[in-house]
């Protein structure tokens, strides 16, 4: 009982001495604020003196009032600086966005330049594409008409009337253009193929030249001249290409087949290769040869190199086209110029 009677003590002591610590501090902060009140209630006179005889006036005021007064100005001059600097900000942003709109708008005219120079050169792709299926016998109808019943026809990019309303035309153009092309690609595609089919045709007639090197030429075309060794006229049956030097490779000028490997005192070393549609050639004066009797070879396959050997002059490729039994001017094969 005793101990239990202390404690009630200590719990009453420290109760009271919270208590009175805390009176003395809301005694204090009611002081604190009664001077604080005091001193901003204090009067104060301001008084506006002329440097002419003019009347003095008076201000009465109080501390408080002068402090708010002065606060409400820092505040409107604050505020003045805070939205003049966010006005010069957006009119900086302003200034931005019309130069970009000027840079836009200059884009957007070379965009349209270019437009109708594409249309321009689209016009010209359709009158040419056009004129090639009518020279090759393609039929149109199919193909490139399709194309203008879908509203691809590229005269419809000529048309300013029919652009919908609130569509760009430029926009509208670009459109019309792709769906042509789209529709074109038809037609191409079996130009493509009988390209490819004229191609296989080139290369079963000799059509291009035996001797593919910088320094070849002809030196004797084909017809009537003078013989370099016995100087009496004669037909001279074929072309003869120099590079000025044996060695030299010789190409099959058609796919073929070869039909005679051989030596004369005439022709030296040569070689024959059998074409189709009844063409031959014939390959003289070779120094080697690579292709045996048999061989099917195909055009641009290396058949020999360029000698000396039968009757000539100097190191050369005599080089013959037979049709049957006539013999005739390569050069309305090989589509050639040539130089006398």
């Amino acid at each position: 009982m005793a101990r239990s009677h202390t404690y009630k003590n200590y719990e009453k002591n420290f109760a009271s001495k919270c208590l009175s610590v805390l009176g003395s501090g809301c005694k204090a902060t009611g002081r604190f604020f009664v001077s604080l009140f005091h001193i901003l209630d204090n009067k104060l006179t301001i008084m506006v003196v002329p440097h002419s005889a003019g009347k003095v006036v008076n201000l009465q005021t109080n501390v408080f009032s002068l402090i708010f007064g002065i606060v409400i100005i820092i505040g409107i001059v604050s505020s003045f600086f805070y939205f003049n600097s966010r006005v010069a900000g957006s009119s900086a942003e302003i200034a931005r966005l019309m130069s970009e709109n000027r840079q836009t708008l200059a884009s957007l005219d070379e965009l349209r330049d270019e437009n109708n120079n594409l249309l321009q050169t689209a016009k010209r792709f359709q009158n040419s594409l056009s004129q090639s299926l009518a020279l090759l016998g393609i039929n149109q109808g199919d193909t490139v008409a399709k194309a203008s019943m879908q509203n691809g026809d590229l005269s419809v990019l000529f048309n300013t009337d029919s652009t919908a309303s609130g569509t760009l035309k430029e926009s509208a153009d670009i459109r019309s253009l792709a769906s042509y092309l789209d529709n074109a690609v038809q037609p191409i595609e079996q130009i493509g193929k009988m390209l490819e089919s004229q191609n296989t045709l080139f290369s079963d007639i000799p059509s291009i030249w035996p001797v593919q090197h910088p320094n070849a030429h002809i030196s004797m075309a084909f017809g009537p001249t003078i013989h370099p060794i016995t100087g009496q006229w004669y037909i001279h049956k074929g072309i003869d290409f120099s590079t000025w030097r044996s060695g030299d490779p010789i190409l099959a000028t058609a796919n073929g087949q070869i039909v005679t490997v051989g030596y004369n005192t005439s022709f030296g070393n040569y070689v024959i290769i059998k074409h189709k549609h009844g063409i031959y050639t014939r390959y003289a004066h070779m120094s080697t040869i690579r292709v045996r009797k048999g061989q099917f070879v195909s055009q641009r396959d290396v058949i020999g190199t360029i000698g000396n050997t039968g009757v000539t002059t100097g190191p050369h490729l005599h080089y013959e086209v037979h049709i049957g039994s006539d013999v005739v001017d390569p050069v309305k094969y090989i589509n050639i110029k040539v130089s006398k």
